[in-house]
This record gives C-alpha cells, structure tokens and sequence, in this order.
C-alpha cells in the first residue's frame, strides 16, 4: 500500500489488496468526498497557543483538515494559531466562530511565511489554499468589514435597503480630488448632496440697523429713476458709527469663528483706503442681552473713484463670537467703520450695501 497523495489516500499496487479491493476503493472514495465537500467542526478553546490539524493516512481522523470547510469553534483567550501540513497542495474554506476578542492564525506547520491572520473582532470566513510550501489567502471575503479598501468594478445596488451607520452618526461621501457628491432621484435628475463645509449669509444693509449711541445713518439712494435704488448705512469719514443686526444661527454651525466681506458704495470719487469691522456675541435661551462685544476684526478696502459703484472687500481674518455659542442662541453683531484709525484714509462717507457673512458647518442639515 502507498500513501503519497496529498489527501492521502490507499493507492493501489498492482498485485495487493486481495479481497479488501473493494472496500479500500468505497474507502478512498468517502474521503474524496470528504475533501471536496467534507465539514468539521474543530474546537481550539484556550489560551495562546497551537492547535494543528492533520490528514490521516486513508482515515477520517479527529482535527482531520481533509474536510472543505473547517468550522474553528470554542472560547479562546489568546491568540490562537491553526496550523496544517506543509507539504501538500489544496483548498479550504475557514469558518471563524470561536468565542473571545482575540486572533487566529492560518498557516502551515512549517510555513516560511505568515499565512492569513482572523483579527480579533473578525468573526467572518475565508478562503485559504496550501501551495506545498505555504499557506495563500484567496482574497475572498463575507463581508466588507474585513476588506480595509473595498472597490466596486460597478455601481451599488442597496436592493431597496439604507445606508446605515451604527457606529456614529456619520456617513462620509468623499469625491476625488474636485469631484462633487451628487444623488440622483428615481426620475434620474442629479444634484450635489448638502454637505457640511463653508456656507455663507447675505446681511443688506435694510436688515441692520444704526445704533443708539454714534449709530450709522440709513439713507434710500437713486442712481437713475426707475433704476436701482441703493438702500444703504452711511457711515462717517470722521466719527466711529455703528450698525448692529442679529442672527438666530444655524444649528449646522460649528459654533467657531466666522468671517465676512464688506459690500459698500462711496460717497465721492477718492480712492483712499476705508475700514470696516466687525464683532459678535451669543446670548442664549434665558440670558441677558446686555453683554460686551469682543474685540472688532477689521478688513480694509480702496475707494473705487466712482460714486455709485459697489465694492467688494477680501475676507476678513476670524472673528471669534463671543458669549461661548451654543445652539439656538441669538447672535448680535456690530459693524463699524474705524474712521479714527490712521489707515481710514477715504475721505467721504462709506455707504455700506451689506456684508456677507461666512460660517462653517458640521452638519449637512438644521434638524
């Protein structure tokens, strides 16, 4: 008799096995089956450690990796190691169902490399197969948990399901490079997604109001009849005036700094530089409005030399909110123009338009 299979089967010798032919033949067969479609339940509980399954010669065998699919059961409470003869070539399919938060690793007896490694929460299957000298992992995965860079060679189909994250309440569509995250409706039409980033707010000036104390002038200014009319915030070439509007914020705000562009007309044709700032603070629900603004963050911007023209700031640097912000509070700001600062060098009186104002958000909705 001979055993030189890799599944070691009872090879026929010419001349032998006289009147057990037969049932050496039946034998040989049932293993074959074992090894194509054959199923083990394998216990390898306990702490680090070994468990090495063999292939008994023409035998079913306990730890008899013969079997297609190995089922790797028991509670384990350390890194378990599941080892198979080196010397052969074939498949399995692994079935990680132990207990415990801890790894188990597929290799040969004396693999010279590290063969496939269930990490500690991966309670999933795997294909492996033995080359002769060492254990190859076939890439197939159940699931997407245990593929760190999944790829999909079309589009996905959630088959009437949702997307759902348990874990936290993010879901993160990320476009390549300058891509825009869209979703397309049942009739096909495409949009961009709302997603958190920068927004913006349109302020005009008809919307603030000029203080009590060195408040800014509102004036209603014709260009041409029956053309525009500019309702505007004149502010003084030689006092500090202020104007003030308040915002109930978005709850997708941060709650961090803001930024803003000053949108103004001049008075007269100089081209000197005018000074506009702005500042801000939060009252919330049951709080006093009667509260200091933090210091102005101011921005700058040439005279055009043309009456009548609008002009548009740079950004401003952040201004940080007083009041510690939280959601649902109400929001004063103060505008001003810096008339006494030694860089104020427009001679006539800034008619601001409005400001827009920059806010980032963290959410993708006010719900």
């Amino acid at each position: 008799m001979g055993y030189s299979t890799d599944i070691k089967l009872d090879l026929m010798v010419t001349g032998s096995n006289s009147g057990t032919w037969g049932t050496k033949t039946n034998t040989n067969l049932q293993l074959i089956e074992e090894a194509l479609c054959g199923y083990i339940d394998q216990d390898i509980a306990g702490g680090a450690g070994t468990t090495a399954l063999v292939i008994a010669d023409a035998a079913s065998s306990g730890k008899n990796c013969r079997n297609m699919v190995i089922k790797l059961s028991g509670t384990i409470t350390g890194a378990r190691v599941v080892t198979v003869p080196t010397t052969l070539e074939k498949v399995w399919i692994w079935s990680n169902e132990t207990s415990g938060a801890f790894t188990v690793q597929l290799k040969g007896a004396s693999d010279s490399g590290s063969g496939y490694t269930f990490s500690a929460t991966n309670k999933g299957k795997r294909i492996t197969y033995m080359t002769g000298t060492d254990m190859v992992d076939a890439g197939f995965i159940d699931n997407v948990l245990q593929d760190t860079s999944p790829q999909l060679g079309g589009d996905l189909d959630v088959n009437s399901n949702d997307l759902v994250s348990t874990s936290n309440g993010n879901i993160d569509i990320v476009p390549n490079g300058t891509g825009v995250a869209r979703a397309k409706d049942a009739g096909g039409t495409t949009a961009a997604l709302k997603i958190a980033g920068k927004e913006t707010i349109w302020i005009p000036a008809s919307a603030m109001y000029g203080s009590e104390t060195n408040g800014a002038d509102a004036q209603q200014v014709e260009t041409t009849a029956t053309q525009p009319d500019m309702k505007v915030l004149d502010f003084d070439a030689s006092t500090i005036e202020y104007a003030q509007f308040a915002i109930a914020m978005p709850k997708s705000w941060n709650l961090s700094t803001v930024t803003f562009q000053a949108f103004w007309s001049p008075s007269n044709t100089d081209t000197g530089n005018a000074i506009m700032g702005l500042q801000g603070v939060s009252v919330t629900n049951d709080g006093s409005s009667d509260v200091a603004f933090p210091t102005a963050l101011d921005v700058t911007d040439a005279g055009g030399g043309a009456v009548e023209d609008v002009l548009v700031s740079s950004e401003s640097s952040a201004v940080t909110i007083g009041g510690t912000p939280a959601d649902d509070d109400l929001t004063y700001f103060q505008v001003a123009r810096n008339a006494t600062a030694g860089g104020d060098t427009f001679t006539g009186d800034v008619r601001l338009l409005g400001i827009k104002l920059f806010y980032t958000t963290d959410l993708a909705n006010d719900v």
